[in-house]
């Protein structure tokens, strides 16, 4: 009778669990998409290339893309865009004041394009991408990894295919 009452505790304690876990809300590519775009956007350092940059564009879309896109005074653009889901790494060399998000992809991951450049237009690839970065805290570098790293654990299932498209 006591295995009994012991397998029942189980089977009841396990099924009040799946219970309870079937209510939870678990995180989507959504939210950690808007909480890297709302980093990026609150912590970019325009300073850091205000003499040569005229504007920029920085984006985290909800389909697990993050573009970025320089507009130079002398006419230049850069636009380098990558899948979060190619997230492999991340350094930051700098103090909590200024410095630079470099963040690496798996392999040649980053589109870089760029146009009206001395030497033309350019379309290649590369391993990272450098953001200038202001009051960044080491509680933020490590929501912003966590973030990523959570977007690469997702089931492909949960992120969208979507194809880099240039904004030209």
């Amino acid at each position: 009778m006591k295995k009994f009452t012991l397998c029942l505790k189980i089977s009841l304690v396990s099924a009040f669990c799946m219970f309870l876990c079937a209510f939870s809300d678990p995180e989507t590519l959504e939210q950690y998409t808007g909480y890297l775009q709302k980093t990026f956007v609150d912590h970019y350092d325009n300073a850091q290339e205000s003499s040569q940059v005229k504007r920029y564009e920085l984006n985290v879309t909800n389909t697990g893309f993050c573009r970025y896109k320089r507009y130079y005074n002398n006419g230049k653009t850069e636009y380098f865009a990558f899948k979060l889901a190619k997230f492999k790494d991340m350094d930051y060399y700098g103090t909590t004041v200024s410095g630079k998000l470099y963040i690496h992809t798996k392999s040649d991951d980053v589109i870089v394009q760029t146009y009206k450049d001395r030497g033309g237009d350019v379309d290649s690839m590369a391993t990272q991408i450098i953001i200038p970065v202001k009051n960044m805290e080491a509680e933020d570098l490590n929501l912003i990894r966590n973030n990523l790293e959570r977007i690469v654990k997702l089931p492909p299932a949960e992120i969208p295919k979507t194809e880099v498209k240039s904004e030209d």
